[in-house]
This record gives C-alpha cells, structure tokens and sequence, in this order.
C-alpha cells in the first residue's frame, strides 16, 4: 500500500460502510443483489450521507465567499494603491492591509475551498474503491472493509439497466467495444452531459442571481465569469476515463450541491443581488420584510425600526459639536486684541 493508500484507508473504510448499508438497505426493500440501479442508488446514498455531514461547512463556505464578493470594491483600493511598487516594503504593507481586511470582516481565501478540501479526501476514497472493483473482483479479493469479495464481484457484475457495466470508462467502451458497448456509450455520455450541467447551473446561479453590483465590479467577479466555463470544460476530460459508478457519485453530488445552492440563494442571498431584491419582493408581498439583523418581521415593526433608527441619527447629529465657519486672519487678529474699559480695542 502506497503513501496515499495509508491516508485515505480510514477513509475508504468509512466509504465501504456506508456504501454496503445502503446496499442491504435496498436489497432488504427488495431490490436485486447485484443490480445496477440498486448500486447506483446505493452510491447516492453515500452522496447523501457525506453531504448532510457537510452542511455547517457549507454554509460557512457560502457566508465566506459571501463576504469575499462584498469586500472585493475594498481589496480593489488596496491593489490600486500598490499597483506598480516592487519594493519589499510596499509588498508587506499590501499584505499587512489584506490580511487586516480578512480580519475585519471574519473571512477569507482559504474558508471558502474549505469545503471542497474536505470533499476531496472522500471523493479519491470513492474513486479508488470504484476503481479498484474490477481489479478486486479479477483477484477474487474484496476492500479495505466490509466490501467483501462476494459484493466486490457482484458491484463488478452489475450493469445499470442491464447494459452499461458499472466500472466501465467510456474511453474503455469506446476503445475495446465489448458487446453491447454502444448502449454503455449511450449512458456514458448522458451521465456524463448530467455531471456537467449540474455543475455549470450550479456556477450559474451564483453568477447570475447572488452577486451585487460592487461585487460584479470586482476581481473576483471575473474570475468566477472564468471558472463558470473553465470546470465543465475540465470535467468533459474527467468524465471520459471516469467509470460509470464514479460518474454517478459525481452526478448525485454536483445535484446535492445545485438544491442546495437554490435553497441558500432564495432564503440567504447575498446583500444587493438580484436574488436578495427578488427575496425582497415575495416578502413584501406577504407583508413582510427584512429588519437591520436581516430576520423576517412584519412591514408595522420594520416601520417603527426605520423610525428608531432615523431618531438615532437625528440625536446624534443634535449631539454633534457645531462646525465653526472658517475665519480670515485678519479678523482672527482682530478678536485676539485686547478689549479697553471702554470696550473699544487697544
């Protein structure tokens, strides 16, 4: 066993439970041992099991990239204020001023991959132990769990729809055409197709409905405008020598993933989106609306709110010393001269 191999085993162990629980799971509801479609499932059920675990992740990733967008007009000023300074002294203030921005407002680069770094363990672990059936199952051996040999042997049988075998790439299919590889092709490509769309919609949403109009001045704006076009083109060559069961994780995740992101966008939207000014519109037609903590209240309490606050300001303007009008030096001279008793300037 590789480097790799000892890191992820833990891992892949985990995999391989709850992998066979869904698996005796659907053959107990009475669907066939060695079926496609119930090893199909069996790996949605993975998807659903290590997501649910990633949800409080998920959602600091969504509040961070939220903040990552708002302070983008801020980092702007910072870049523009060094543009064109080499020196070592330039470089540590421009970096001082960046990392005190991320303070400020709680977030930064790394939180929002956070939950992509922690996916990423578990979708080699996935790979590998799909990968690895074939092989497995041509050894008479199982995994690194409780994928016994006997399940390794039918996971490696099964054919989703009695056509497509699950640990089959489609270069595979494509290149050797075993029998019935056309059908496998078939499926192949439609899974794979599925894989991309539900990513490129995914990355759609956040580009198009949960960016404010600063945000979309910004850098990072740009870069997402890249990215929305760069991962798909990337995944076509994934899919291609992914096998089906690998695939399918794929797909059942980026789906998780596009629900999920519609949910976060509708209810939590990002301050001055599109999405937030839509969130605005159904509230408002239910009467409702969004106080200064951001939570749902009535239009009569967010009425009196605006009205507490704008007395606020009107006292603390009241408080504020008066603004003296700028006086010549001439007439400063004069004041300063000292008054007689007869109350004219000596």
């Amino acid at each position: 066993m590789d480097f790799l191999g000892i890191i992820l085993w833990p891992i892949r162990w985990v995999i391989e439970m709850i992998l066979v629980g869904w698996h005796s799971l659907l053959t107990f509801l009475g669907m066939q041992v060695d079926g496609g479609l119930t090893w199909v499932l069996s790996i949605a059920g993975v998807v659903v099991v290590v997501r649910a675990v990633l949800i409080p992740l998920f959602v600091k990733q969504i509040k961070s990239q939220r903040k990552m967008m708002e302070i983008a007009p801020e980092m702007k000023k910072v870049q523009e204020k060094y543009r064109g300074k080499r020196d070592q002294l330039s470089r540590e203030a421009m970096s001082r001023e960046t990392m005190a921005l991320y303070k400020k407002h709680g977030t930064s680069p790394v939180s929002s991959c956070l939950p992509l770094l922690v996916q990423m363990p578990v979708f080699l672990s996935l790979y590998y132990t799909l990968l690895d059936v074939k092989a497995h199952a041509n050894e008479g051996i199982g995994g690194v769990g409780l994928l016994s040999a006997d399940l390794t042997q039918q996971f490696n049988n099964a054919k989703l729809f009695d056509i497509a075998p699950l640990s089959e790439t489609l270069r595979d299919a494509f290149v050797t055409r075993p029998d019935g590889w056309v059908g496998t092709t078939v499926i192949l490509v439609i899974m794979v197709a599925l894989m991309i769309g539900t990513q490129f919609f995914t990355q759609l949403q956040i580009v198009s409905k949960n960016m404010s109009a600063e945000a979309k001045s910004g850098q990072a704006y740009q870069m997402q405008r890249i990215m929305l076009y760069i991962i798909p083109f990337a995944m076509i060559f994934s899919g291609v020598f992914f096998p089906l069961g690998v695939v399918s994780y794929w797909f059942f995740n980026n789906l998780w993933t596009m629900c999920q992101q519609f949910l976060v966008i509708r209810e939590l939207p990002t301050p001055g989106s599109e999405a937030a000014k839509a969130r605005e519109e159904r509230l408002a037609r239910k009467g409702k609306a969004l106080n200064s903590q951001g939570k749902v209240v009535t239009i009569a309490e967010y009425e009196a709110e605006q009205q507490e606050l704008l007395r606020r300001a009107e006292e603390a303007r009241a408080k504020q010393p008066k603004r003296q009008q700028p006086m010549s030096a001439k007439r400063a001279k004069k004041q300063q001269r000292p008054v007689g008793d007869d109350g004219s300037a000596s």
